[in-house]
């Protein structure tokens, strides 16, 4: 690809990236400088991370500081405009999201080989640059990374990450690029449209089965309604299991619990 396709589209691809990190701040309602934080580290947290792991010094933001001007940008734009913004977080953002996603694997799966690293190294790379960011957002913010327990995300980094280094490895760069950025988009917006997610570990309890009756026999055959002296009586015990089930049905099951509570 031309490489000032590729820088505007990832100067593209930071202001979605910043865009999410400040529509999160605002949800847990921080204040400006705490939009900045989360929009810089959602935008250039990945990209930062692929540099410091490959060894490149100075990272590609001191290098480059257009990158701090767009954050700054989009923080500012969304001060002011925030009404009309924050109406993305349904349906557009998610999309140019999803684009951001798929073109910044390939830029950090393809920075890692033009650099000599091993095709293992260049997924993780790519997977580094696209995921990183938001995970870092999502710590700072208090809550679980999305990509941890959510829909289908890093998997699509993944699979786009192998598809491009497996075409560079057939000498088919451009082809692969193509393929990568289907891959990585197809699998994401069929996550976002069909609510896709990995299967997920979950406590299950099963509870004990019915005591029988406390009741204990008495000296000439009949029973009475006490309990020996010195007789101790077990508690029954719950037992708990670890299954993989969807997460929406662990969904069900956390809400069923707090329903009975």
């Amino acid at each position: 690809m031309d490489n000032a396709l590729v820088y505007w589209l990832d100067l593209a691809g930071t202001v979605v990236f910043a865009l999410s990190g400040v529509l999160l701040a605002c949800r847990s309602r921080m204040d400006p400088i705490g939009m900045l934080v989360l929009a810089a580290v959602t935008a250039i947290g990945g990209g930062t991370l692929r540099d410091l792991v490959l060894g490149v010094r100075p990272v590609f933001w001191v290098t480059d500081p257009a990158y701090l001007w767009v954050v700054l940008a989009t923080v500012m734009v969304c001060l002011v405009g925030f009404h009309y913004i924050h109406r993305l977080n349904r349906i557009i953002l998610p999309v140019a999201d999803a684009f951001g996603l798929a073109l910044f694997v390939v830029i950090g799966a393809n920075k890692a080989l033009l650099l000599g690293a091993p095709g293992v190294v260049a997924v993780l790379m790519g997977l580094f640059t696209g995921v990183a960011g938001g995970m870092i957002r999502d710590v700072l913010a208090r809550r679980v990374p999305m990509v941890l327990c959510r829909e289908v995300y890093a998997t699509a980094a993944i699979a786009g990450g192998i598809v491009y280094v497996v075409m560079t490895a057939w000498d088919a760069a451009y082809l692969g690029v193509t393929l990568s950025l289907a891959t990585t988009l197809g699998l994401r917006l069929a996550a976002i449209r069909w609510h896709l997610a990995l299967p997920v570990f979950a406590w299950v309890v099963i509870s004990p089965a019915a005591e029988p009756s406390a009741a204990s026999p008495s000296s000439d055959g009949g029973e009475t309604g006490h309990t020996s002296e010195g007789a101790t009586r077990e508690r029954p015990r719950h037992k708990v299991r670890v299954r993989m089930i969807s997460p929406g049905k662990a969904r069900r099951r956390r809400l069923r619990g707090q329903e009975e509570d």
